[in-house]
């Protein structure tokens, strides 16, 4: 089965653009963080087909319209935001992501981030979490606490009691409080870094 490159993932086609040419090895692969990212997108996968599609990624920032009191302005930017991210994360607004194509997608995504990081470009992980922060921002103070981050895991369907873990891991400062930077971080350290045990209790062992 043909893989996937330059051709046909935004990601490899960023790396080839400015002269990475980082190639994804499933032996450089932890076995715990492949079993991680194929739970996480069973759970995108609504109709189980074994394909993501963006409509089904799309259901996400509307469930959290459910949830909090958003704004139509502040949805549509969460919507836009999950569009940029999983486009370059590999999921075609024509052909959506097959499931066998899933972990090299996320990994040449996790390099594309690193060489955003090293040219000082913006984050995509930074796009999203910042998006979704401004929604959970119920109380407009500018930080996130634990009952605010409930509602992201709620909206994620996350078990709730990740809310405290989640937020142990993340209040790097220990301020009772979750700033921006460090949404931001913890989501690149559990998902897009090479594993590592210490993060595996962030979702309360559920991934």
């Amino acid at each position: 089965m043909p893989g996937l490159d330059e051709t046909n993932n935004e990601s490899y086609r960023y790396l080839r653009s400015v002269g990475n040419n980082w190639q994804f090895n499933v032996e450089d692969l932890h076995p715990k963080m492949l079993s991680r990212l194929y739970k996480r997108f069973d759970t995108f996968d609504l109709d189980s087909d074994e394909k993501m599609e963006m409509d089904e990624i799309l259901y996400w920032p509307d469930r959290m319209r459910q949830l909090v009191n958003a704004t139509d302005e502040q949805v549509e930017k969460m919507r836009e935001a999950v569009r940029v991210f999983f486009f370059n994360k590999g999921v075609d607004p024509v052909h959506g992501l097959k499931r066998e194509d899933w972990v090299e997608a996320n990994r040449v995504f996790a390099e594309a981030e690193r060489e955003r990081e090293r040219r000082g470009e913006p984050s995509m992980i930074a796009l999203l979490s910042n998006a979704y922060y401004d929604v959970l921002d119920d109380d407009g103070d500018g930080t996130v606490d634990v009952d605010e981050l409930k509602t992201m895991m709620k909206a994620f369907d996350v078990p709730q009691e990740a809310a405290y873990t989640f937020f142990e891991k993340a209040d790097v400062d220990k301020s009772g409080k979750l700033e921006r930077p460090e949404l931001v971080h913890l989501f690149r350290k559990f998902w897009m870094e090479p594993y590592d045990p210490q993060w595996d209790g962030v979702y309360a062992f559920k991934y």
